[in-house]
């Protein structure tokens, strides 16, 4: 059995939102799994259920870039949001978010690329900044999406300048039509995106092992009503209908609209550009995310309750 420290505690109640003492014992309950955990609050209804961003704690922007039919984004933190309002750092960013079109969303390869008029590569060249404005600065990630006819349409949201920001998404329209056409539909569709955080396209690729999860839960749930098992499967699959409209792009309802399904507003899309539209694909950056920052005093607190 895992040892239950303050910071596993700590961790589990940012995941849920449930109290201390219902984490602590969810723990206990689960041998120290963090994600049996989560589970088991779920199955008493002591936590959310729903499928939850990073909690988001470093600073700096993300970058996006469009070429043709390329489009690249980037993450580069800092440690303070001050610094993402530095012309160098913001200019950082941009150069880097056009250089990760050509590195095909490979990080390392970006962090090798050279970065230009300077004489040195990416990497070099955010070190050589860290010494000019005197605070950390990391390339953190990189992605890329590309088709072999269509657009690929960029989105950031809240910009600090252009294409900057604290989230950025990618969505790629493969298709013959009207390419303006298909930039405005591509632009909507990447503001349902960071509005709507879908996990897939399709149903089938829904990743199994978080679909068995979510019907395990949905099953304990359900049981809990006293129903009889044949009832229970109709009201779990229900509910697994439901979870693919939260979680599957194109079982989304359209955020532009809030009624229409996504799906609806492809093949609206596709008539409108005078040919067949497939989103190939779709890319979404939440800056920091996953990435915690110390809580010296709630940790203390968690410590205390523990008895530490």
């Amino acid at each position: 059995m895992a040892e239950i420290t303050a910071a596993l505690v700590k961790e589990l109640r940012e995941k849920t939102g449930a109290g201390m003492m219902d984490c602590k014992k969810a723990l206990g309950e689960s041998g120290g799994d963090l994600e049996t955990a989560v589970d088991w609050l779920r199955k008493k209804g002591l936590a959310a259920a729903a499928k939850k961003a990073g909690r988001v704690a470093a600073e700096g922007l993300i970058g996006a870039a469009v070429e043709g039919t390329r489009g690249a984004l980037v993450e580069v933190n800092s440690e303070t949001d001050f610094v993402s309002r530095n012309d160098k750092f913001q200019g950082l960013v941009s150069t880097l978010a056009g250089l990760a079109l050509k590195a095909n969303g490979d990080v390392e390869a970006l962090a090798a690329s050279a970065y230009p008029g300077t004489g040195r590569t990416a990497a070099e060249e955010v070190t050589h900044l860290i010494a000019t404005i005197g605070e950390n600065i990391s390339l953190r990630r990189s992605a890329a999406l590309s088709v072999s006819d269509g657009v690929v349409a960029a989105y950031v949201h809240s910009p600090v300048a252009a294409g900057l920001g604290k989230i950025g998404v990618l969505v790629a329209l493969e298709s013959t039509g009207d390419k303006a056409k298909l930039e405005a539909f591509g632009k909507q569709i990447a503001m349902h995106v960071a509005a709507a955080r879908p996990d897939a396209l399709h149903i089938a690729d829904v990743d199994a092992s978080n679909l068995e999860r979510e019907r395990a839960v949905l099953v304990e749930q359900a049981r809990a009503s006293g129903k009889p098992e044949a009832i229970i499967e109709k009201m779990v699959e229900g509910r697994i209908r439901k979870y693919y409209e939260e979680v599957v792009l194109h079982e989304q309802v359209w955020v532009l609209d809030g009624e229409t399904k996504v799906r609806k507003a492809i093949e609206d899309a596709a008539k409108d550009a005078g040919a067949p539209v497939s989103v190939t694909g779709f890319v979404r950056f939440v800056l920091g995310e996953g990435i915690e920052k110390e809580q010296g005093d709630f940790a203390a607190e968690v410590a205390a309750t523990l008895g530490r």
